[in-house]
């Protein structure tokens, strides 16, 4: 009995030890193994050195990464991702370095059109590529050092609020390249059409009605597509067996010299194909500039209409006592438009300080006298004064008087404005073949004393200006001796004399500077009495004389002008007038906003459909459209 208990012990303990101990052990060594295996990461576990990374789901990360998961620059992979095996780093620098290349394949191809055709046969086999590319980064594990605190540290991270990797570029001169598969088609359409135009391909019948195919697939596809987006579903496929065909082509074209010949045809076709459309632009440019909108030609018909059902008493404008009073602010302003001059004035009044001591003097053409008058009877300019003038009243300004209306009349005149002309010549002086040459009213400017006899001084306005601040300082500018203060034109070399006149006659290359700075009629301070003691009316008749033929310059006043006031100008401040508004749209608009005036010079006036867009919310802003003679002219901004 005693032997049977001493054995039992030892049976128990051997017992204990060859069942029991096991699971223990291997238990502890479960939990071991999972505390400190599992707190690495997830990407650097692997089995052997063969197995590639996994692709797991993105971890919670750091509440400083702002950026969406999904965009990301392969510029910038190297960066972004870390913490990833010696695999992993190699493939996302072979991605990287392959991305470069497409890219620089692609911008280097953009500039030149040859390139494009003789260059780009497997561009779109890159794009492919490329866009493949960005799906393989896509599914990229993204692990910063801040992804691991927050393993560690959960009780940091605030659920429900999980951010995005922020993975982008914020380099400044980082180039990203939009709408590249639009350009390709493009650039293919270019390619299949000198192909077909080499006598390699019309021999060959199967292939050149492969390619006339493929041509009106794409051109099918591609459509009015200007963006990627806007291309349809199945672009690729089209595009793709567009290039195998073009593929083709280059195999059965064994003469380059064809086909650059073809190339360079190609080009100088275009280019005279857009000298040709540049001049028709011109030239309808020029002719809207010339027509009157129906509306402009409706609204001085029905004002007429209005003005000659008042009786006489009403015509009147009040506050006539002031036309002469030479301590007022006086402005002169020749025109036949009635809304342009009712933009001028307007826009002067609503910017002076006192209206009161604002006189204006209109003078305008028979045509419009009636409805000019009538419309500032109608829209009194508050407190300042108006005077309405009729040019044939002036009857001191005819032919014997004025040389310019003896040229106007003669019959080398008549001829080069109302006979046909044929060749170049009708082409080259389209710019001074517009009806408002032979108009007297634009030369009246250089009449000012004859038509104002009892005032000092006058301030010139054009009728295609807006005021925008208070003109009053420039009464009490001191021209120095000067006859005319204008802001000058030295910025540009077209504004210079040499752009103006004739420097090839003698009479002009003895007596002024070719390089001589231009300077602006449009707004302008006159001293009337300076201009009699110059006696500056008959230095202007003297060169009208000399210009009989138009040898010396072309048509227009402002030749005219910078010989008759030269070395008589005095330089404004360039704020004081802005110009460029009817033909330059990069005017900036600092200047606008700063300048006392800006000025309309050129064709594409704010009133016609041709105006520049975004200058003309600055004259719609003294126009009321819902004035009655307006709104029954259908004259909307």
């Amino acid at each position: 009995m005693k032997l049977k208990l001493w054995l039992r012990k030892p049976v128990l303990v051997l017992l204990f030890l060859t069942v029991l101990a096991p699971i223990v052990l291997y238990t502890d060594k479960l939990t071991t193994f999972s505390s400190f295996e599992f707190i690495q990461e997830p990407s650097t576990l692997s089995l052997n050195r063969d197995v590639r990374p996994l692709n797991l789901l993105p971890e919670e990360l750091s509440e400083t990464l702002k950026e969406p998961l999904g965009d990301v620059h392969v510029e910038d992979l190297s960066k972004s991702v870390e913490h990833v095996d010696g695999e992993s780093s190699r493939r996302i620098r072979q991605l990287n370095e392959e991305s470069k290349g497409i890219e620089s394949i692609v911008l280097s191809q953009e500039d030149n059109p040859i390139k494009q055709v003789t260059q780009g046969q497997n561009r779109v086999e890159s794009v492919e590529n490329k866009e493949n590319l960005k799906v393989k980064v896509a599914e990229l594990p993204q692990h910063s050092s801040s992804a691991t605190k927050s393993e560690t540290k959960p009780e940091a991270q605030k659920p429900g609020k999980r951010e995005p990797v922020k993975t982008k570029s914020d380099k400044p001169n980082e180039h990203v390249i939009v709408d590249n598969r639009v350009r390709y088609l493009k650039d293919q359409l270019i390619r299949a059409r000198v192909y077909l135009s080499l006598t390699a391909t019309r021999t060959n019948a199967q292939f050149s009605r492969e390619l006339r195919t493929r041509v009106k697939e794409v051109q099918r596809a591609l459509g009015d597509a200007t963006k990627d987006t806007d291309l349809p579903k199945g672009t690729y496929d089209k595009l793709k067996a567009m290039d195998q065909t073009l593929a083709k082509g280059k195999q059965i074209q064994d003469d380059c010299t064809a086909v650059v010949k073809k190339l360079r045809a190609i080009i100088h076709s275009t280019e005279e194909q857009a000298r040709v459309h540049q001049k028709q632009a011109l030239f309808l440019t020029h002719l809207n500039a010339k027509t009157v909108p129906k509306g402009l030609h409706c609204l001085p018909l029905r004002l007429s209409t209005e003005y000659y059902s008042l009786n006489s008493s009403s015509q009147q404008f009040p506050n006539q006592e002031k036309l002469d009073d030479p301590n007022l602010f006086h402005y002169a302003l020749f025109s036949d438009n009635v809304l342009a001059t009712a933009v001028v004035v307007n826009s002067t009044v609503t910017n002076t300080k006192d209206p009161s001591k604002h006189v204006f003097h209109i003078v305008t053409d028979k045509l419009n006298y009636a409805a000019m008058r009538m419309w500032f009877l109608s829209n009194p300019p508050g407190k300042a004064t108006i005077q309405v003038q009729n040019i044939d009243e002036f009857t001191w300004l005819n032919a014997s008087y004025s040389p310019v209306l003896k040229q106007l009349a003669s019959r080398n005149m008549i001829d080069y404005y109302f006979k046909t002309h044929k060749g170049s010549e009708s082409d080259s002086n389209l710019k001074f073949r517009n009806p408002k040459y032979l108009s007297m009213m634009n030369h009246l400017r250089f009449y000012l004393p004859e038509i104002f006899p009892k005032l000092r001084k006058v301030v010139f306005l054009d009728d295609d200006i807006v005021v925008q601040k208070d003109l009053s300082g420039l009464w009490s500018i001191d021209l120095k001796g000067k006859v005319n203060g204008a802001v000058e034109t030295c910025g540009e070399n077209f504004h210079r004399f040499d752009r103006y006149l004739n420097f090839s006659n003698p009479i002009i290359a003895k007596n002024f500077d070719p390089r001589a700075c231009g300077w602006a009629y449009g707004m302008n301070v006159f001293d009337l009495e300076e201009w009699k003691k110059q006696n500056i009316t008959d230095v202007y008749h003297s060169w009208q004389n000399l210009n009989h033929d138009r040898q010396l310059w072309k048509l227009g006043t402002l030749p005219p002008g910078l010989i008759t006031f030269w070395k008589r100008v005095y330089a404004l401040e360039k704020s004081w007038h802005v110009l460029g508004l009817g033909y330059n749209p990069s005017v900036s608009q600092k200047e606008i906003e700063r300048a006392a005036v800006v000025h309309y010079n050129g064709n594409l006036k704010p009133w016609l459909e041709i105006g520049i867009p975004k200058f003309r919310g600055y004259w719609n802003k003294y126009v009321d459209y819902d004035q009655a003679y307006l709104r029954d002219c259908n004259l909307s901004p």
